[in-house]
């Protein structure tokens, strides 16, 4: 098979976003007077939206909507102007977006962060690349792992799913990318485990950034 297009998820994937993730939910939960959690435990909670990690965060007794919906308002308030502190992109990552576009193969991203916040991520570490299509958590549109963004992608860009990458580093990529008919290839340099990848779909598993061009060519 050749493949015409990737798809990339951005937390955990391009992006080590994940201190300043944590800071900005534990700031919150500070200041709603509950327990904070440690950085290790947010590779856990993040990935299916920004309310599904809201609720995770919460202790259990508390995850009542009203509660959520207060959090949900300051989290994004928060995360949204300090998302820029400790995030950086992954070793390899500058090698492999060079290596994919020099190809000549079309590149978008598709993330469960909010699309202001999923936009300004893409500005400030990504503008040397271009993506056809960056889409994130919209209100009106179902979050990964629903294919709907992935398959509307591949109609954008008029190619097939069987001809998509799908290059993530959870669970919820992997079916996104199995429910939608592409190739779903799992990176071991973010959030979570070879294990959990494998086990939702992943047709292969890469330690580096670079490792997907052996696919790609």
């Amino acid at each position: 098979m050749k493949f015409k297009a990737v798809i990339f998820d951005l937390d955990g994937t391009l992006l080590n976003t994940l201190q300043d993730l944590a800071n900005a939910y534990n700031r919150m939960l500070e200041n709603m007077k509950f327990p904070i959690h440690s950085l290790n435990a947010y590779r856990y909670f993040v990935g299916d939206g920004t309310r599904m990690c809201v609720a995770r965060t919460l202790p259990a007794k508390n995850r009542d909507k009203h509660t959520i919906d207060k959090c949900l308002h300051t989290v994004r308030k928060d995360y949204s102007k300090n998302l820029n502190i400790f995030t950086r992109l992954y070793d390899g990552i500058y090698e492999m977006l060079n290596a994919v576009s020099d190809q000549g193969i079309k590149m978008a991203i598709l993330s469960n962060k909010p699309q202001k916040d999923t936009e300004k991520c893409v500005m400030e570490y990504l503008s040397s690349w271009k993506f056809s299509a960056v889409l994130g958590q919209r209100d009106t549109i179902p979050i990964k792992p629903d294919p709907f963004s992935a398959l509307a992608i591949a109609s954008q860009f008029k190619i097939l799913p069987e001809e998509f990458i799908f290059l993530g580093d959870t669970a919820t990529d992997m079916k996104t990318a199995t429910a939608a008919g592409m190739f779903p290839v799992g990176a071991l340099w973010g959030f979570r485990t070879r294990k959990e990848l494998k086990e939702t779909g992943a047709k292969i598993t890469v330690k580096n950034p670079t490792d997907i061009l052996n696919f790609i060519k």
